[in-house]
């Protein structure tokens, strides 16, 4: 897996993390950040998708209604968002990558709602696999790498590449998350 926390530390830069990256190092990425997610709820069971954890640290900018603001997110919730996420980063560097200029977000996420089973969780990563790997699938033989645009004011520049990367680097940051969540679901029902 990528070093993440050495650019959240500033010990190196973003553009330092991805200088060498291919489009088959993506495709290895990928299998290694799906399959570490599934390793994480490999013992898990529906009662755990649903359990509500304990987390002091919850602050969602982005809820939807002031309720959900500091609400802790359950394991569902966690597996919707991150491959939303995730098929977003993927679906818009396939355009940057075939030379579309950015032009906004491009992103569903499944109702965290309706994510009550374990199996459930895992066809949604399963699923996601799929749909990053089919991104990279459209890839020109020679991507355009020098179409960039600005991730957020100040935020770097990034090209098909980082667009990607950025996906695996939001992955990544919630897995001591998903770990905590499990960690938690299953004290509670004394394993």
């Amino acid at each position: 897996m990528l070093d993440f926390q050495a650019v959240r530390d500033q010990e190196i830069t973003f553009d330092e993390l991805i200088a060498d990256i291919t489009l088959s190092d993506l495709r290895d990425l990928t299998e290694e950040m799906v399959e570490t997610m599934l390793d994480l709820i490999i013992d898990c069971v529906d009662a755990d998708v649903i359990f509500e954890p304990v987390d002091p640290e919850a602050d969602d900018q982005w809820a939807e209604t002031p309720e959900e603001v500091n609400m802790a997110w359950n394991l569902g919730h966690v597996v919707v968002h991150t491959t939303a996420s995730a098929e977003e980063a993927a679906a818009l560097s396939a355009e940057l990558a075939r030379g579309v200029e950015y032009h906004g977000r491009s992103r569903y996420e499944v109702p965290w709602e309706e994510m009550r089973r374990i199996d459930g969780c895992r066809q949604r990563l399963e699923e996601s696999r799929c749909m990053r790997l089919g991104s990279l699938a459209m890839w020109p033989k020679e991507p355009h790498l020098g179409n960039m645009y600005e991730t957020w004011s100040d935020g770097p520049m990034i090209n098909a590449i980082g667009r990607f990367v950025l996906g695996l680097m939001h992955d990544e940051s919630h897995l001591s998350q998903i770990e905590e969540i499990v960690r938690q679901a299953q004290v509670a029902r004394g394993q």
